[in-house]
């Protein structure tokens, strides 16, 4: 198992998409936040299973998708650097990657 940190912006936006949930159901957001930490605990497990991005095209710079969100992570000395939970429907800005 690869270790797993979390960027700030990782961590930002997560918080920020739960408290989103949460306007409407405590429950729901806490189920989600519960799902993405579980989809990155099998990244750790696996970690080239995701793809590339797309928008970015390094090998390093991977992503696995759950429901509506992209969970964005770079690969970088055998760590799994999660660097955004982005929603699908937006436009991916490689510069919130902090390359």
């Amino acid at each position: 198992m690869a270790p797993v940190r979390w960027t700030p912006q990782a961590a930002d936006d997560l918080d920020a998409i739960a408290e989103f949930i949460a306007r409407d159901s405590p429950h729901f957001a806490a189920l989600f936040v519960a799902d993405i930490l579980q989809t990155v605990d099998r990244v750790a497990d696996f970690p080239e299973s995701g793809r590339m991005v797309p928008e970015i095209g390094e090998k390093n710079i991977r992503e696995v998708i759950l429901g509506s969100y992209r969970i964005i992570y770079r690969l970088r000395d055998e760590v799994v650097e999660v660097l955004t939970v982005h929603h699908g429907a937006r436009l991916l800005d490689p510069k919130r990657l902090g390359q």
